[in-house]
C-alpha cells in the first residue's frame, strides 16, 4: 500500500476522534514502523514509497491503539524533554513540554549557585520519568543530582532512564518525599518538584490523561494542594538558607501556591508564566 494513503487515512481517524496533531501523529507512527524520522516519512511520501505488507498491518495496529486516544509516547516508548529521550508507558506520567520551562528555572538556579560552590546539590522530588532530575544533570554536570520516586508503577521506567544517564552521577531512590534524604538536610542549593496537583473532583478532560496517566500522579488532595504543603516542608528541611525551590502548578492555582509558601514562611516567593503566557511555576527563597 502507498504509506501517502496509510497516513492520510490514519491522520482523517484521529481528527475524527479529536485528536488536535493527527498528521503529526500518523507521521511519527509511520517513522516508528519504519525507523524513519519525521522528515525522513515525509521525504519517503513525496517519493511514493510503499508499505509491505507486515508493515501496513503494524502500523494499522499501532493506528487503532491511537485512535483509542492511548497516548503516543505510550505506544512508541518513548518521550522527549528538552535533550532527553526518555523511555515511558503505562504508570509513569508523561513529561509535558511546558514541564521544560519548569526545569530551565531550576537549571538557572543551580548554575547561578557555581560560582559559590562548584559541585551543588539539587533534588527534584517526585520524579517520575526523571524529567526534571535528569535536565539538571545533563545540564549542569558539575551538580549533584538526587531524586525520589513512590510509584512501583513509575520505578522501572524511572530507573531505566537514571541508567542511561548515569555518566551524570545522578542518584534515585524509591520512597516517601516525606522523609527523603535526610542525610542531605540544610545541604541542597536547589529543590525542584512537579507535584500532583489536579483537585479529586476535577476530572481531566483530555482521554490521553484521564484514562491513561496515573492517578498518584495526578490527584494533590481535595484542593489539588496536599501533596505542595509535603513539598514546601521537605525542601524547607532539605535547602541551604538561600537555597531555591522551584515548583510547578496548574495555571489557575499561582495565588494558591504563593500564599501556600508565604505562609510557610518562604521568601522572595515569585510566580512565572511559561512561554505560551500561562501561569507555570513558584518560585521560593529559603
Amino acid at each position: 500500500m502507498l504509506l501517502l494513503d496509510v497516513v492520510e487515512h490514519a491522520a482523517k481517524r484521529f481528527a475524527e476522534v479529536g485528536i488536535d496533531s493527527a498528521i503529526v501523529d500518523a507521521e511519527l507512527l509511520a517513522g516508528h514502523v519504519l525507523g524513519l524520522t519525521r522528515g525522513q516519512v515525509q521525504a519517503e511520501i513525496i517519493r511514493g514509497g510503499f508499505l509491505t505488507e507486515e508493515q501496513s498491518e503494524t502500523l494499522n495496529h499501532l493506528y487503532a491503539r491511537r485512535i483509542a486516544r492511548e497516548p503516543l509516547q505510550h505506544i512508541t516508548g518513548v518521550a522527549y524533554f528538552r535533550d532527553l529521550e526518555l523511555k515511558v508507558g503505562r504508570g509513569v506520567f508523561i513529561p509535558r513540554p511546558e514541564t521544560e520551562f519548569v526545569a530551565q528555572l531550576a537549571i538557572d538556579a543551580l548554575r547561578a549557585s557555581l560560582s559559590n560552590d562548584p559541585a551543588p546539590i539539587a533534588v527534584d522530588l517526585g520524579a517520575g520519568s526523571g524529567a526534571i532530575a535528569l535536565a539538571m544533570a545533563t545540564e549542569v554536570l558539575p551538580a549533584q543530582i538526587f531524586a525520589v520516586e513512590k510509584s512501583d508503577e513509575a520505578m522501572p521506567f524511572t530507573a531505566a532512564n537514571f541508567e542511561t544517564y548515569a555518566h551524570t552521577g545522578a542518584k534515585l531512590i524509591q520512597g516517601d518525599l516525606v522523609d527523603a534524604f535526610s542525610d542531605l538536610d540544610g545541604k541542597v542549593v536547589v529543590v525542584a518538584s512537579n507535584p500532583p496537583y489536579i483537585p479529586l473532583e476535577m476530572i481531566p478532560r483530555d482521554p490521553e490523561v484521564r484514562l491513561f496517566d496515573p492517578e498518584l500522579a495526578l490527584y494533590g488532595g481535595q484542593d489539588g494542594m496536599s501533596v505542595m504543603h509535603l513539598v514546601s516542608a521537605t525542601a524547607k528541611r532539605l535547602l541551604i538558607d538561600g537555597g531555591e525551590l522551584v515548583v510547578e502548578h496548574a495555571d489557575s492555582q499561582s495565588d494558591q501556591v504563593c500564599q501556600l509558601l508565604l505562609a510557610d514562611g518562604w521568601r522572595d516567593v515569585r510566580a512565572h508564566q511559561d512561554l505560551t503566557g500561562r501561569d507555570r511555576a513558584v518560585t521560593a527563597k529559603k
